[in-house]
């Protein structure tokens, strides 16, 4: 934003009129020292008004604005800032549950991970009102009664813009309503959009009739085909187009694309939505007070019903209608489907999918991110997950061992058949395998880098358990004071995971064996690690080879007579080579 501002001359503001501007009063409005009166026509300034070097204003109404340089606003209904504002910096948000237990106050620089904390550690509300109370020291920070455009932006055919913060190089196009809210750099907001007590980070891009209200949208995060959104926390990466999100926790990569798809009082990470696909979250007794978790990477096929509460494992394929209530949190890369009315669990049959593998490692991809705030473990074997295998593998073991002679087994309101179980233990041994090894191969031993313990998934980052009560700790002993201090210890654990990870494979093998691992054993750990993830890899190369096979060109070819010509239509199609 340009500080050299002065007052117009007696010769610009008559220029300024014959070219048909006006003013409530000239002497409030400053402009940049080689501003030229032909930047402006048709535009009515009321209030205080800045206009930066070479911005340009025309048919437009504008009100208590500054305006950076190089600025475009034509044919805007009115841009005002009809009093004091914070642009949507302590706005609370009702995420995850509608009757706001859980709500959290955004800001500008908001984090997924402070996010969690936020929502999720309700059980440490001393803790909490600390962090809030660096919070609201930013919300007055950020309070002017001016509001502000940045440089290099463009806003055209804008209807209604109120107490905005719009940071530079943002494209405003066609937006029917922007009001108390804050767009920072590289934001797009595009044709009919609303958004109400809103923040939107750097490179979001919010169009096509979608309308918010109560949300924070991280960065690089897509909104769009008049996608609806309520008090709701979107995080990086995540795209979401045609159906609704109500009180959602939506952590990185979560998408939905289908008109008749709604997330409600839940957390997502790494998530598909398929069509049809619908939770509730309340059972006409207490009101809208339950919530779902699904763990990283989860899916739902289309039509697929969750009645909260209900929490599935990481990486789990939901399929048809569950409403009992289930917790299959220890068993990763599951299917849960519906059979006969009931919630079965298939214990790491997801394993075997090229799908699960196909996402993996499409993630990383498609970070489109430049600022990345938010810290996102992309790691395929990593000790989140792999302490959930080895809960698994423990669990079906107990059960297998209590009824030997069973054919089915009933565990936290889902049933597994005996081949199921079978066949999920030996799965999830060989991901144990893959996983340490992979651990082991990376990062070194570090008296710094304790990883035993518990670990987390804190929307996007792996951290373990001991860490983040450690920081919670040190707020409550005022050891930590502020925001940026707090995202410190967030991003020290970041930069060393690989050897807190390290650190973890390490404790677990020394159990496994009974001592500790000489360095010729951790080499065989990460030998056998690899071959179990080739093996592995062979499996779900099977799997996509199967989904690309001729067995699948049905349609294909519709006019052709040769099957020769339906192998071309068919591997033209879908970019296979032709054999």
């Amino acid at each position: 934003m340009s500080n050299n501002y002065r007052n117009l001359t007696a010769s610009e503001i008559a220029a300024l009129e014959r070219a048909g501007n006006r003013s409530t009063d000239w002497s409030k409005v400053e402009v940049c020292g080689s501003f030229s009166p032909d930047q402006l026509s048709h535009t009515t300034l009321e209030g205080t008004v800045r206009i930066g070097n070479g911005t340009t204003i025309r048919n437009s109404t504008i009100r208590n604005y500054a305006i950076g340089d190089s600025t475009h606003i034509e044919s805007v209904t009115r841009m005002e800032c009809r009093h004091r504002s914070a642009f949507g910096n302590g706005v609370l948000v009702a995420t995850m549950n509608e009757c706001e237990g859980r709500r959290v106050k955004i800001y500008d620089r908001m984090t997924a991970q402070t996010a969690y904390v936020l929502a999720l550690y309700r059980h440490r509300p001393d803790t909490l009102h600390r962090i809030e109370a660096w919070i609201d020291a930013l919300i007055g920070e950020r309070s002017s009664d001016i509001g502000e455009v940045g440089r290099d932006c463009t806003i055209v055919g804008a209807r209604f813009i109120r107490e905005m913060r719009i940071g530079d190089r943002v494209t405003v196009d066609g937006a029917s309503a922007l009001e108390n809210g804050t767009l920072c750099d590289d934001a797009y907001i595009g044709v009919d959009v609303k958004a109400y007590d809103f923040i939107a980070a750097e490179g979001t891009r919010i169009a096509n009739g979608v309308t918010l209200e109560r949300c924070f949208v991280g960065e690089s995060v897509i909104l769009d085909k008049g996608f609806s959104a309520g008090e709701s926390l979107f995080f990086a990466n995540s795209h979401c187009e045609n159906g609704e999100a109500a009180s959602i926790f939506a952590g990185p990569y979560t998408v939905s694309h289908h008109k008749s798809s709604l997330l409600i009082a839940g957390m997502f990470s790494f998530f598909n939505a398929g069509s049809g696909s619908n939770q509730s979250n309340h059972l006409f007794k207490s009101g809208a007070v339950h919530q779902s978790v699904h763990l990283r990477g989860c899916k739902f096929a289309s039509g697929a019903y969750i009645m909260s509460p209900a929490l599935e494992g990481a990486f789990t394929m939901i399929l048809g209608h569950h409403s009992y209530h289930h917790d299959t949190s220890e068993f990763p890369y599951s299917y849960l489907i519906e059979k006969e009315g009931r919630s079965m669990l298939m214990p790491g049959a997801n394993l075997v999918s090229y799908g699960a593998v196909r996402d993996i490692e499409k993630w990383p991809k498609r970070d489109k991110r430049r600022v990345k705030r938010d810290r996102i473990n992309f790691e395929e074997y990593n000790p989140y997950v792999c302490r959930s295998l080895v809960a698994a593998v423990n669990t079906l073991n107990m059960l297998a061992g209590e009824d030997p002679d069973a054919e089915t087994y009933t565990y936290k309101k889902v049933f597994i058949k005996a081949s199921l179980l079978n066949r999920g233990l030996k799965l999830y041994n060989k991901a144990i395998v893959a996983s340490l090894g992979a651990m082991l191969s990376k990062g070194a031993a570090s008296p710094a880098c304790d990883g035993r313990g518990r670990w987390l998934d804190i929307a996007g980052q792996y951290i373990t358990k001991r860490a983040v009560d450690e920081l919670l700790d040190a707020i409550d002993r005022a050891e930590v004071r502020t925001l940026e201090a707090m995202e410190s210890r967030f991003s020290d654990f970041f930069e060393r995971y690989d050897d807190y990870a390290h650190d973890w494979a390490l404790g677990i093998y020394a159990e496994l064996l009974g001592h500790e691992p000489s360095a010729e054993e951790v080499r065989e750990a990460v030998e056998a690690g690899a071959n179990a993830h080739t093996a592995m890899r062979r499996t779900t190369d099977a799997d996509r080879d199967r989904d690309c096979s001729m067995e699948m060109a049905v349609s294909y070819g519709l006019d052709s007579d040769s099957p020769n010509e339906v192998r071309a239509d068919y591997c033209n199609v879908r970019g296979l080579p032709l054999t």
